[in-house]
């Protein structure tokens, strides 16, 4: 089996594949001061509820935009699995020309998000993730990788604007009916709904104006796509295994190298 892990700076997604079948998949909690047994710890009971066993992962590969992190999922991959990890970064074969001025800069879930893109739906593509901050990567006809933007996440702007604002309270993300709000809680919430759907929207156009295609697949993944996309018009496919799956491709381009 093939142990794989997404780290975001909030969450970690973490993928338990036999060939090219995901067996399960669990979201954690990222915390640079948790120890590589405890992360064993979590993942043990994660394993023993699904009825899988560390015996039976062969290998392990990791993308992190968490850099403190490698050095425990490195041990904690030696130390429970016997086994050295793959590690998406420089180096890593891609089988994607990245025209970026630096690609040592680029993130590695937008590495790992605009593999798995091009295999499953080609180019031209434009892909959003919505994790702590919200990527815009953007995929050419020729599959070649162009480059993007960045933007706060939304879970980041809802807690700023609770810690700036004293009298707003700490709300639950939903899509509201209107945006003509009688009560506080769903003033917030249409503001930033909509907001945020009005963001995607409108850089995925800037996007498409600037390549002059205006049919390009959009993808969106990430925990909040599902909802954000209910209210988008510019985007055609949710994807929420879209890392897990380019994670499972970079592995198997990378496998051979390692025997």
């Amino acid at each position: 089996m093939l142990l794989a892990f997404d780290v975001g700076n909030t969450n970690i997604v973490c993928g338990v594949y036999k060939d090219e079948q995901l067996l399960d998949h669990w979201r954690i909690a990222t915390n640079t001061l948790q120890t590589a047994d405890g992360y064993a710890s979590v993942l043990g009971m994660l394993f023993q509820l699904n009825g899988l066993h560390f015996n039976e992962v062969e290998d392990v590969i990791i993308s992190t935009v968490v850099p403190p992190i490698i050095p425990i999922l490195q041990t904690l991959s030696r130390r429970y699995f016997h086994v050295n990890p793959i590690l998406v970064g420089p180096g890593i074969k891609t089988g994607m020309n990245i025209l970026y001025d630096n690609p040592k800069e680029l993130g590695a879930d937008r590495i790992v998000n605009a593999v798995a893109v091009i295999h499953k739906y080609g180019g031209p593509a434009i892909i959003i993730d919505m994790g702590t901050a919200t990527t815009f990567c953007v995929i050419n006809e020729k599959c070649q990788y162009l480059g993007g933007a960045v933007a706060p996440g939304i879970g980041i702007s809802m807690e700023a604007l609770f810690q700036r604002a004293s009298k707003l309270p700490r709300i639950e993300l939903k899509k509201v009916p209107s945006c003509i709000c009688k009560n506080t809680v769903s003033a917030m919430q249409a503001g930033i709904y909509y907001g945020f759907v009005g963001q995607i929207d409108g850089v995925v156009n800037h996007i498409k104006e600037e390549l002059g295609l205006p049919d390009v697949t959009v993808i969106a993944t990430g925990g909040l796509a599902p909802l954000i996309s209910s209210g988008s018009t510019t985007i055609d496919i949710v994807d929420p295994m879209l890392t897990l799956e380019g994670l499972l491709l970079l592995y198997q381009k990378n496998r051979p190298e390692r025997k």
